[in-house]
């Protein structure tokens, strides 16, 4: 039987989420629809960290995820520290060493493949269920049915692409290899300073990426569920269940969702479990267009590394990744690296907003979530590590999830993405 009942501390609910970005509002409005009284507990309003400043995928087509560079020369670039698509910061190398190394070896073509299988069953549910929460929650004006370009410059970086084209064949995945001309078709105020793309034409995109989060949670709301600002650090096993302070007084639940994000391990630590969980910054910034310019849909200059978005705000100016502690000042280096090299493809006028976005993505070294119960802790679960697709597969994750917690015959199986694998 489910519902909220009263103990001798007050209300028990049956689930607390905390973490308000998409996977946690997913989260609590899947929760919902399947009658669960729910609270999700943010510190601060829905979708306002990580899941406010990305892309705007919903990439249903992905196979590869962002890997490290394996040969040498290009490595060797990388330390130098001045690519556009990566940035560290020296003091943080002691720190993340290990990880690194380990996400270098899984950067290694067999398992990329490997990952790209075993991740298909989370991206080929990704976009049919960000449609059904859209559907619920009003927000379907925010999405677009497109698809998204991955720009290539150099013949030799197209022709890179051979395999990845051949499994999408292979999954059925209609990823279409264009030449300049005919890419020039679909976003015409391009400038024609490439070899040729690849159209992702099974993704969505977004103009708001924060205001669909926070669409999803409204609708989390307005189904009758509760959103309170707290403290997840707070969070404690009590008798029947979890207790966390919010602002409103504590709330204790039968279950927790962990869904904080990079914050995440800080949280499942003081519980005992220790997991390698990097944190890949990003920065944006949105600029006006110059003249009548416009793009219809998402572009990534894959051999820079950066994608420019039309967003409401603006062209949303994306960067890639920086190697530094997570809570460190701003660095937004990569940003103006990203801005001079744009301008090859198409004209940015002036900054919308005076400062740079930065966000943090909370990464595993093999590009996994971390999905599932807690091995010591009944009535935990956790939802964290979807590394640079959170946005993407939020609603695919809620659904596997509330499954798996209801008992019932798997959404998407939830075994490779245990957190036992790190054990």
């Amino acid at each position: 039987m489910v519902g909220a009942m009263s103990s001798n501390q007050g209300m028990v609910y049956d689930v607390l989420v905390l973490g308000a970005g998409m996977v946690g509002s997913s989260a609590a409005l899947e929760a919902r629809r399947r009658g669960l009284h729910v609270v999700l507990v943010d510190r601060r309003e829905p979708g306002e960290e990580t899941s406010y400043g990305n892309s705007g995928v919903v990439d249903g087509g992905n196979l590869f995820p962002v890997a490290m560079p394996r040969d040498i020369p290009t490595l060797f670039k990388h330390a130098l520290n001045g690519e556009t698509a990566s940035h560290y910061h020296p003091s943080a190398l002691p720190k993340v060493a290990r990880w690194m190394l380990d996400y270098w070896r899984w950067s290694a073509p067999d398992k990329l493949e490997d990952t790209a299988r075993t991740m298909r069953p989370f991206f080929a549910q990704a976009v049919a269920a960000h449609r059904e929460f859209a559907g619920i929650a009003g927000a379907e004006r925010y999405f677009r049915q497109t698809g998204w370009l991955e720009i290539y410059r150099k013949p030799e970086s197209l022709a890179a692409q051979k395999r990845r084209l051949e499994l999408s064949a292979e999954y059925g995945i209609d990823n279409q290899l264009l030449t300049r001309e005919e890419t020039l078709e679909l976003e015409p105020h391009m400038k024609p300073n490439f070899a040729g793309s690849i159209w992702c034409k099974q993704a969505d995109t977004v103009s708001n990426p924060g205001a669909v989060t926070k669409a999803y949670a409204a609708a989390f709301v307005a189904a009758g569920g509760r959103f309170a600002k707290g403290d997840a650090m707070t969070l404690a096993q009590v008798q029947g269940g979890y207790r966390v302070e919010t602002e409103e007084g504590a709330v204790t639940a039968r279950q927790v969702v962990i869904a904080l994000g990079p914050w995440s391990a800080d949280l499942v630590a003081k519980f005992g479990y220790r997991f390698p969980l990097g944190v890949k910054r990003g920065y944006h910034q949105h600029f006006k267009a110059k003249g009548n310019g416009f793009l219809n849909r998402q572009i990534c200059d894959e051999d820079v590394g950066y994608v420019l978005c039309p967003m409401e705000q603006g062209i949303r100016l994306t960067t890639g990744v920086e190697i530094a502690d997570r809570d460190a000042p701003k660095t937004p280096v990569q940003l103006e690296r990203a801005r001079r090299a744009s301008s090859d493809l198409f004209d940015l006028g002036d900054p919308v907003e005076p400062e740079p976005w930065m966000g943090r993505r909370p990464a595993t070294p093999d590009s996994r979530p971390i999905l599932g119960a807690a091995r010591r802790h009944e009535g935990m679960w956790f939802a964290f590590g979807h590394g640079h697709w959170g946005f993407t597969l939020g609603p695919a994750t809620a659904k596997a999830l509330l499954s798996a917690m209801a008992g019932e015959p798997p959404f998407i199986d939830l075994a490779p993405y245990s957190a036992e694998r790190w054990t």
